[in-house]
């Protein structure tokens, strides 16, 4: 069988998903594996796609490797995706699958974003292997490696694979919902600003939607156009900016974040849905934010977003921006499209936004950003010697909550679990046990009661 490798790290050869991808092939001979980099050569692909079109077009198998970045693939791989719809590369019936490594943040929606535009192409996708990047030296995760490579072998054997989500050749539902009106600009009679990040052309719907919301704010407001930076390219993943929080590009990347955008009172994002994504451009730009490490250096602050298309069929891109709130500790002001009630929506978005600058609102964590936050806390709390920065912000913000800690907590659930596992006592207290565990939470509904009397 003739696979494809479509390496989107970064890295290169020296990648740590690609180890995984050579340990298989070394393992199964037999096969014939063509390597392309799009991690490293993406624009050298973009001036000539004719040795990507060969690969591709031979292929039995595609398969994409990838580390996970910004809880999608790097800004590259995204691009190459592009490039194949681009080049109008013909891949129906052809099969694909995917390898990752990661610390499982957010790897679920990595892989639904592939899957998604495996579907898009016509591919046969075949469910992929999501590996933590040590995974490979332990042998419980090489027996993992060959036991998902002889699934996709008999998948392939049979014909087994996912149902298409998108069918080849399938646009989404196109709405017609009512124009969108730019009302006379609010009075701007409260203190702060809100930052719109986007990358809209001058004229388009997109561009419509930002002026209206503008104009729903009773706030200052700034557009910045990432068509406008010079980015000289993807994130490397090289943790040059572990220690030092410095990109190792000069491009000025670094600063234009930190003084053109995160010293706003609320940022907005704004874009056109591509590929079941943000689009590449946008891509980048979040990759190369890992020049704050895994600092939440904005939490607090409200973020919105303002999004042309029909985001009704993307569940998966819905969670990514529900989770990028999440996981920085910022309140997540809202979505609004031009799906349906762009008017409506914008409007709200607005008022929203301003309230949550006005009062400082935020929300308590969701299982998003609760769930992402402790995988990071122990993976800095591991690597604080190289990822200094972050280990300082992790400690001065008190994220080191390690449940080993709470010493009282743990010996009084100790003295519980000893209780109700006597039958004597467990029959002696019954329904008091429950009725002990609510009475710390009566007490403050009480006094609750009181204050308003």
């Amino acid at each position: 069988m003739k696979i494809t490798v479509i390496n989107g790290s970064p890295s290169g050869s020296n990648s740590i998903t690609l180890q995984t991808v050579l340990y298989l092939e070394a393992l199964f001979p037999e096969h014939s594996l063509t390597y392309l980099d799009p991690g490293l050569r993406i624009r050298l692909y973009e001036k000539d796609f004719s040795v990507c079109k060969e690969a591709l077009e031979q292929a039995d198998l595609i398969l994409f490797a990838y580390p996970v970045y910004t809880f999608l693939v790097p800004s590259q791989l995204h691009r190459f995706i592009e490039l194949i719809r681009e080049n109008r590369i013909d891949l129906r019936g052809k099969f694909a699958t995917q390898i990752s490594t990661s610390k499982h943040f957010y790897d679920v929606t990595a892989h639904q974003f592939i899957e998604n535009c495996s579907d898009d192409l016509g591919l046969k996708y075949i469910r992929g292997l999501s590996a933590d990047m040590d995974d490979l030296l332990k042998k419980k995760g090489q027996q993992e490696a060959r036991e998902f490579f002889r699934y996709v072998l008999y998948s392939i054997q049979n014909n087994l694979h996912e149902p298409a989500r998108y069918p080849y050749g399938y646009e989404g539902r196109i709405a017609d919902p009512e124009e969108i009106s730019i009302p006379s600009e609010s009075v701007r009679n409260l203190i702060g600003t809100t930052v719109i990040v986007t990358d809209c052309e001058e004229g388009s719907r997109l561009s419509h939607m930002i002026d209206a919301f503008r104009a729903s704010l009773s706030m200052n407001s700034r557009v910045v156009n990432l068509r406008d930076f010079p980015f000289q390219g993807g994130c490397l993943g090289c943790f040059h900016c572990a220690a030092s929080g410095k990109c190792i590009y000069k491009d000025g990347f670094d600063e234009f974040l930190r003084n053109q955008i995160q010293t706003a009172d609320a940022i907005i994002y704004a874009f056109t849905i591509r590929d079941h994504s943000m689009g590449s451009l946008f891509k980048m730009y979040d990759d190369r934010q890992f020049c704050n490490g895994h600092r939440t250096v904005t939490m607090g602050k409200p973020i919105g977003y303002l999004v042309s298309g029909c985001l009704s069929n993307e569940p998966d891109l819905k969670m990514v921006m529900e989770a990028r709130s999440e996981a920085g500790g910022n309140f997540h002001a809202g979505i609004a499209s031009d799906e349906f009630h762009p008017d409506e929506e914008i409007r709200r978005l607005a008022l929203v936004t301003c309230y949550a600058v006005v009062h400082q609102y935020n929300e308590p964590r969701n299982f998003y950003g609760v769930g992402g936050l402790k995988v990071f806390r122990d993976l800095i709390w591991q690597m604080q010697g190289l990822m200094k920065e972050d280990h300082r912000f992790y400690k001065k913000h008190g994220f080191y909550d390690f449940p080993q800690k709470k010493t009282g907590t743990m010996l009084a659930m100790y003295a519980v679990g000893a209780m109700m596992s006597n039958p004597k006592i467990q029959k002696k207290i019954g329904s008091k046990m429950t009725e002990g565990m609510v009475m710390p939470y009566k007490k403050i509904i009480e006094n609750a009661r009181s204050s308003k009397k």
